[in-house]
């Protein structure tokens, strides 16, 4: 009987043996010198979808809900996306939420190294969204990118900050952005109640604006969740809610037969 499994069919790789399977007098000398190289993640795995933020005259809102996607599986229903960095800045979080994780590791660190200077400086938010764009843009380049689509929002000095910044390292501002399924549904939304009208726009119309959408969200994304929290930043600081739910209803379901028009 033949004891050795390579010798089966199954297909030999005579510059690597990693079972041992191989003779000793017939291993071969040299390993593959690319074998155990330096591996890289090639796709997001436990991942969060749509970010929505949006300038109101007092300051920025941001809306995310509490989902973590394992695949298509809804695995986890608790994990905040929202993340207060220093005092006046707050981001958002689209995509892996391991790297999402990292991220926040990195910014809490700098808050650290900041406050223990002790120089009456600390970052604001178009600092944050410069150092992330910059370390972004890094990881891209060692091709072990941080999968993540990232909102940086803060009112800092009078003004408000609004920008973006994904795993390729752009970025751009706008009166507002959202990531993930809701740059195609909740954008055309928030571009028609809010760009041009951002210096007039109450706070509580900003928060029926960003409900309304995250309720189109939760309809259409098959990665959404019914419940979600609202960030704001202002002058007086950085606020996160508790989770908020959606009031939803799905009677019109019952009338839907397939595609197209239906004769009943």
């Amino acid at each position: 009987m033949d004891h050795f499994p390579t010798n089966w069919g199954r297909p030999r790789n005579e510059a690597f043996d990693p079972y041992a399977t191989y003779p000793i007098h017939q291993r071969p000398a040299n390993k593959d010198t690319f074998a155990e190289g330096v591996q890289r993640t090639q796709q997001p795995i436990v991942t969060g979808t749509s970010v929505l933020a949006i300038m109101y005259k007092d300051g920025i809102m941001m809306a995310a809900d509490n989902l973590a996607s394992y695949g298509s599986l809804a695995r986890f229903k608790d994990i905040q996306r929202l993340h207060p960095v220093g005092t006046s800045t707050v981001i958002g979080a689209s995509g892996d939420m391991s790297d999402f994780q990292a991220i926040q590791s990195l910014l809490d660190e700098i808050v650290t190294d900041e406050f223990t200077h002790q120089d009456g400086h600390d970052l604001g938010p178009a600092e944050v969204h410069e150092y992330l764009s910059r370390v972004m843009y890094a990881r891209r380049s060692k091709i072990d990118p941080l999968w993540n689509s990232i909102l940086v929002g803060g009112f800092r000095d009078g003004k408000r900050f609004l920008g973006y910044v994904d795993l390729l390292g752009t970025t751009y501002s706008a009166p507002s952005i959202a990531t993930g399924y809701g740059a195609y549904i909740a954008i055309p939304l928030l571009r028609a109640a809010v760009d041009g009208k951002q210096d007039t726009l109450s706070e509580a119309d900003a928060r029926s604006l960003l409900h309304e959408c995250m309720r189109v969200l939760f309809y259409r994304d098959a990665r959404s969740l019914d419940k979600y929290q609202l960030a704001t930043v202002t002058a007086s600081g950085v606020s996160i809610s508790d989770q908020i739910q959606l009031d939803t209803q799905w009677g019109f379901a019952e009338g839907i037969r397939g595609y197209g028009a239906q004769t009943q």
